[in-house]
């Protein structure tokens, strides 16, 4: 068994001077016997994450959608919420749970339960086992669909508050959670979540809303994200039935001689989304409201940058330069500023080994759009379509299965504060990013009605997320990087430092 790490919770005295308010020796002493129920826990927390990890939720299949839900409900439930209700929507449901623990500050938690999908033939052990493995210079992990992203943080999080449940200790803040289950679609269904008022006169009471995250580098260092890029997932559909050229089946391809082709119909339009470099958005109006970065987030980008390590982001990229060979600044002020249009993926014809001289009746692209502020979804996809309509592409349907605009959230709030102050007192090297180039539904919190700060936070380590052999670390070797345990106790010592910094809500 790999050697576990000796930080986080353990060093309770240590972490209180750090932090420049000494605990009170009551708080210490509840601190420790947190630390202690962590400890003791780690064996059944890990089979806990193995199990959920043999659960996957994978929204775009209609795969465990109200087992998924279910399952996350009673994990809160087990983890010491007094209240956990599966909240139904047009699509796959939500979960939402209150801890009432008689605390003057109230914080939010937001969980994803679903996964992406998997090819099990590219896996170097099954995806939903959860095989624990050694990995090189960092310790035991344990690889599996959803280890990192995001079971392996929640339920490091989860195993925190069950350490509070344990030891009979009140937690120092209220919680409210919401988790859904379509986060890798884009989030379709989500805002119906959010608006039921139950769940609504919950979430306006709390400070702020974080997602646990295990976001340290092979360094140790921890970047605190205060923004990220809004999505948009859709398909572009060419089809002889709906272009009124073109075969409605696939015929064989001698006939392209005298047919019309929608693979090929479908391939002019999308030429048209970028410009002759293949990478810069074309779509009419594209730019209009894109936000430059201020002053300020390029310092911050720049920062990030010199903190981090070129060679290594190119190595787990697997690519050579960066967009035009330029500087590793200069593409790290494009991956933040930029908004793009991605294809995922084709679809058409024959997709099997070898050829099949056929002549598609069908094609499909699937596309993610990334935005920056002040971009939305809505303009967006109406910009899209009046592009495609121009040139006289109308004809190719736009199918958009979820998305949401970008997220931002200020440096100053007392959300990301207590992140930074936690982070300080553990030794943990961190930096800020201006916006992270992923995306997910922050925006939901931080827009309106709710206007809350809402960020990642998290140390620990994984990767791979929507990859083969996606791992998540379990036992670090790496005194710079926090196995499972240390992950929990981390959390423990956020709720501490949230009760401190934030303010009560009415």
């Amino acid at each position: 068994m790999a050697r576990r790490l000796k930080l986080g919770l353990a060093g309770l005295a240590a972490v209180a001077a750090l932090a420049g308010h000494p605990a009170a020796a009551s708080e210490k002493a509840d601190r420790a016997n947190v630390a202690a129920a962590i400890r003791a826990d780690h064996d059944a927390a890990v089979e806990r994450l193995r199990a959920w990890i043999k659960l996957p939720t994978i929204a775009n299949m209609g795969l465990n959608h109200k087992e998924g839900a279910e399952y996350m409900r009673q994990l809160a439930l087990d983890a010491g919420f007094q209240v956990a209700k599966v909240i139904p929507t047009d699509g796959v449901p939500g979960v939402f749970a209150t801890l009432d623990a008689g605390a003057r500050t109230t914080l939010a938690i937001y969980f994803m339960y679903d996964v992406k999908h998997y090819d099990p033939k590219e896996w170097s052990s099954p995806p939903l086992e959860g095989r624990m493995v050694d990995r090189p210079g960092e310790g035991r992990v344990i690889v599996g669909r959803g280890a990192v992203n995001q079971k392996g943080p929640e339920t490091a999080f989860l195993t925190a508050l069950k350490a509070f449940k344990a030891s009979g200790i009140k937690l120092p803040v209220n919680l409210v959670l919401v988790a859904e289950g379509e986060e890798e679609i884009a989030s379709p269904h989500f805002p119906q979540v959010i608006s039921n008022p139950e769940v609504l006169a919950a979430m306006k009471k709390a400070v702020g809303v974080i997602i646990p995250s295990a976001g340290q580098s092979v360094d140790g260092q921890v970047t605190l994200e205060l923004g990220a890029k809004g999505a948009v997932e859709l398909q572009l559909i060419s089809s002889g039935e709906k272009w009124g050229k073109g075969p409605t089946k696939d015929i064989h391809s001698s006939l392209m001689a005298n047919v019309d082709s929608p693979a090929w119909h479908l391939i002019k339009a999308l030429n048209t989304l970028v410009g002759d470099d293949g990478h810069t958005p074309a779509i009419d109006g594209w730019f209009e409201n894109v936000k430059p970065l201020t002053e300020r987030q390029k310092q911050l980008i720049a920062a990030d940058v010199a903190a981090g390590n070129e060679a290594d982001e190119k190595k787990s990229l697997g690519i050579k330069q960066w967009y035009a060979g330029e500087d590793y600044l200069t593409a790290a002020y494009r991956l933040a500023s930029q908004p793009t249009v991605n294809i995922q993926g084709l679809v058409s014809g024959y997709m099997g080994p070898g050829g099949k001289t056929v002549l598609p009746g069908r094609a499909e692209a699937k596309i993610d759009l990334r935005l920056v502020p002040d971009m939305t979804k809505d303009e967006a996809v109406t910009k899209l379509k009046a592009h495609l309509a121009k040139r006289g592409f109308g004809d190719i349907e736009v199918n958009v299965s979820g998305g949401y605009g970008p997220t931002q959230t200020d440096e100053n709030s007392a959300l990301i504060k207590a992140e930074q102050a936690t982070l300080a007192a553990a030794k943990i090297s961190q930096t800020m990013s201006a916006r992270s180039a992923g995306s997910w539904p922050g925006v939901i919190f931080t827009g309106p009605p709710l206007s809350l700060p809402a960020g990642s936070f998290g140390a620990g380590r994984g990767g791979g997320a929507h990859a083969p052999d996606e791992w998540f670390l379990i036992d670090s070797t790496n005194p710079k990087e926090l196995g499972f345990d240390q992950q929990a106790g981390l959390f423990a010592d956020f709720l501490y430092e949230v009760a401190r910094s934030g303010k009560a809500k009415p």
